[in-house]
C-alpha cells in the first residue's frame, strides 16, 4: 500500500475539478489520512476560511503556500 504524501497539519491547496460540484478551491489544512487501498489516497481538509470540512483525493491537491518540502 502507497503512502500518503501530505501530513495531518500540513497546508494544502484543493484544485478542484469539473465534476466536484460547488466545492471552493483555496487553501485547507489536512485533519486526518483516511485508510484506502487505492492508488488516489484519500484525505479530509479543512477550508482555512469557512472551516467546512471534506474529504478530497490526493490528485486534487497541491502543496499550500506555506507547506514545507518533503
Amino acid at each position: 500500500m502507497a503512502r500518503h504524501s501530505f501530513a495531518v497539519g500540513q497546508s494544502i491547496e484543493f484544485v478542484p475539478g469539473r465534476f466536484d460540484g460547488a466545492a471552493p478551491g483555496g487553501i485547507y489544512t489536512v485533519v486526518r489520512q483516511l485508510p484506502n487501498d487505492a492508488g488516489d489516497r484519500e484525505y479530509r481538509v479543512k477550508h482555512a476560511r469557512d472551516g467546512h470540512e471534506r474529504v478530497i483525493r490526493e490528485s486534487q491537491m497541491r502543496r499550500g503556500p506555506n507547506s514545507p518540502l518533503g
